[in-house]
């Protein structure tokens, strides 16, 4: 208890920033900041940025999930995969094919397609996999009764997705809040933008801390927005795992597949194609600095991942093994912190070094910090879902043999976790190692990652030497979205 407690002090520690720098600001000066034409403009640009890149993402997801799991779709196994991996590409190697094959593309409508490129296979994954549990009778009832594929559809299917819909929108409005390279190649502002740029400016000040107040607003709206309206009920299947039928698309064959062909073009083949494009112009000397970035990368992705396995586990434990509400409040304080944007995260703990462990300023010890934050929940969720799972009566079984509490758990429990915790660890890692925005103001002088060091080439317009970059990161990313892709697809299918 005392260790999850600490830890939760820590991960607050962001919140905390975001409530004193308010406060410290003074009603007066922070109204006068908020109260700015500039203001209104990153607020109706970041508000139309996630209404219309959400909107956009939850049709590619849903519309792709349906095409691939309930038609006849052809191609269907290849689409299948093509609609999941462009996860495997960061958002802002995403804007970086677009804007170097396409300079045109900018603005709000250009943030709203690299955002629906980047980002629909978040709810994609999360609908595929809910399709697959579903009960296929209730669609079988409907088309007995006279109902036509999209009445069942629209009636039957998509009330049913309405957890994977909303837990996948809010993910994606997360990202969009917190992204930063991606829409900084198309010169489109948000408040995570204008932040970094103030940052840059005057190292923060009164005016970042007013518009990181707004920012980590909207990121509370938006939590407590998708809870409210996913509500209590519950969505159980009691078909098995019986395949539903197939059906036909009939006349619509041709626009779902060339409507597929567009969305995996867009997402897909431009990015790889204008890195590969880059790739041809790049001799010897562009690859020789990739090295030392890949290694540094990879140590802070490994030590994140560890960090937050280690953390997930007395977590997990408290939550499933000793419910109450202490340990729901303990539990939701690191869902909070992860949920704020990583320009927040990364000025809060630039502030709390400064001020309490100077020592640690610009360190390692920062950076992984950072990532624990911003990264737990994703160890977390899988790591509490395969403890609840683990019957606690196992332990008591080993116990009453004679072996100790820790003993058992060591011997029956921890066992039965590992691939739940080597999945968390490999979301984890994959997130450490796409980071941009934390690792840029925290990450020691003279140290780089692979996403910074791209970062640093294109946006110099070197892009030839950004694209060894490039390539790395979406290898990096590979493992993960095979193994987020395995997870969604493990049900039995056609």
């Amino acid at each position: 208890m005392a260790v999850v407690a600490v830890a939760a002090l820590l991960a607050l520690i962001p919140v905390g920033y975001v409530v004193v720098s308010t406060a410290g600001t003074g009603a007066e000066q922070l109204g006068a900041l908020l109260w700015r034409p500039r203001i209104a403009e990153l607020l109706v640009n970041t508000v139309l940025l996630v209404v219309l890149g959400v909107t956009a993402s939850v049709v590619v997801g849903v519309g792709g999930a349906w095409l691939v799991e309930r038609t006849t779709l052809p191609l269907r196994r290849f689409f299948a995969v093509a609609l999941a991996a462009p996860l495997a590409i960061p958002a802002f190697v995403t804007s970086y094919g677009w804007a170097t094959l396409a300079p045109s593309i900018s603005g709000l409508w250009g943030a709203v397609l690299i955002s629906a490129c980047a980002y629909a296979p978040l709810i994609y994954l999360p609908a595929v996999a809910a399709l697959r549990g579903l009960d296929p009778a209730l669609e079988e009832t409907a088309r007995s009764l006279g109902h036509g594929s999209w009445r069942v559809f629209f009636r039957v299917i998509l009330p049913q997705l309405r957890i994977a819909t909303l837990g996948g929108g809010l993910v994606v409005s997360l990202h969009l809040l917190a992204e930063y390279g991606a829409y900084a190649f198309l010169q489109f502002d948000t408040f995570t933008t204008a932040i970094m740029d103030a940052y840059r400016a005057n190292f923060g000040g009164a005016n970042a801390a007013s518009m990181g107040a707004v920012l980590t607003a909207l990121c509370l709206i938006l939590v407590a927005g998708e809870s409210r309206l996913r509500g209590r009920a519950e969505y159980f299947s009691l078909g098995g795992t019986r395949v539903a039928r197939r059906v036909g698309l009939g006349a619509g064959t041709a626009p779902a597949v060339a409507a597929l062909v567009v969305v995996v073009t867009a997402s897909l083949v431009v990015p790889l194609s204008t890195v590969v494009r880059w790739l041809l112009l790049t001799d010897a000397a562009d690859w020789a600095p990739v090295w030392a970035p890949i290694a540094q990368t990879v140590a802070y992705a490994v030590a994140g991942a560890l960090a937050c396995t280690a953390l997930a586990l007395p977590i997990a434990w408290l939550a499933v093994r000793h419910r109450g509400r202490l340990s729901r409040v303990l539990e939701g304080s690191f869902y909070l912190a992860g949920s704020l944007p990583a320009i927040i995260v990364a000025l809060a703990l630039v502030a709390a070094a400064l001020r309490l462990v100077p020592a640690v300023y610009q360190t390692a010890v920062t950076v992984v910090a950072a990532y624990v934050i911003l990264f737990l929940p994703r160890s977390l969720v899988p790591v509490r879902a395969g403890l609840a799972q683990i019957p606690p009566g196992w332990e008591e079984a080993a116990r009453s043999l004679g072996a100790s509490p820790t003993r058992a758990r060591l011997r029956i429990t921890l066992p039965l976790l590992v691939p739940a915790m080597a999945s968390g660890a490999a979301l984890v890692a994959i997130g450490a190692a796409n980071e941009l925005t934390a690792t840029l103001l925290l990450a020691p002088t003279g140290t780089a990652t692979v996403a910074t060091a791209f970062w640093s080439a294109a946006s110099n317009v070197e892009y030839i030497a950004a694209a060894p970059f490039a390539l790395a990161l979406v290898i990096l990313s590979v493992p993960a979205v095979h193994l987020m892709f395995s997870e969604a697809t493990s049900r039995r299918s056609a």
